[in-house]
């Protein structure tokens, strides 16, 4: 099926943000007084919104968890959102994408104040209409909650897009709004999660979800 309209996740689906996320939450835990060497234990905390993640992960309470984020987004300005990596192939997937005459938007619930810098850092602001995320304060952190504002903003109908992402929430989010998902597998998500929500279309490779989005084009 063609879809007209393709929402991106940032993290995990568009670049790996590994080093630059772990290395913050690192950051912002020992700020806490919690020490984590293992980097890979902090995985977990790509994609899912920041705040809850130290909650569900950590146990900190609301105001433990939002003064993490605080110190997170100080290493974060500093270095750490530029210490990730585009997907091999992702460029020409998105230039293919356009050239087909798909509008492309990202839709990440990293806050849209850096999301956006990241987007430009990368150059790939030339293939996407705009990009979206969620508030420093919080808002739109949910997914649901983002993809129904960029469906009004952009006065999209819900059934002519396509959210594409790495995580349970992607797909749960587009589903709460309408929208068509499709889960990635070389993301963070593992296969188990993903193939639990019953996506609508699951890519293992990013060469698969080329083949599958440019098979109509416009």
């Amino acid at each position: 099926m063609r879809h007209k309209v393709l929402l991106f996740d940032l993290d995990g689906t568009l670049t790996d943000p590994r080093d630059g996320i772990t290395r913050c939450v690192q950051y912002a835990l020992s700020c806490q007084g919690v020490h984590v060497d293992d980097l890979g234990r902090l995985e977990c905390f790509i994609g899912p919104p920041l705040k809850q993640s130290f909650i569900d992960f950590y146990g900190f309470d609301a105001e433990q968890a939002q003064a993490a984020v605080d110190d997170y987004r100080v290493r974060f300005g500093r270095t750490g959102m530029f210490e990730n990596v585009l997907y091999d192939g992702i460029v020409d997937l998105l230039a293919d994408l356009k050239s087909s005459g798909r509008q492309l938007f990202v839709a990440t619930s990293k806050p849209w104040f850096y999301a956006r810098q990241i987007v430009q850092h990368f150059e790939l602001d030339r293939y996407f209409c705009s990009v979206y995320g969620s508030e420093l304060d919080g808002m739109r952190t949910e997914k649901h909650a983002l993809i129904a504002h960029i469906l009004r903003e952009e006065g999209i109908d819900p059934s002519d897009a396509l959210m594409i992402g790495d995580r349970s929430f992607d797909l749960i989010g587009a589903r709460h709004n309408g929208v068509a998902n499709a889960a990635v597998g070389y993301g963070y998500g593992s296969r188990e999660e993903l193939v639990a929500e019953a996506p609508d279309y699951y890519f293992p490779t990013l060469a698969d979800m080329q083949q599958t989005l440019l098979a109509c084009r416009a």
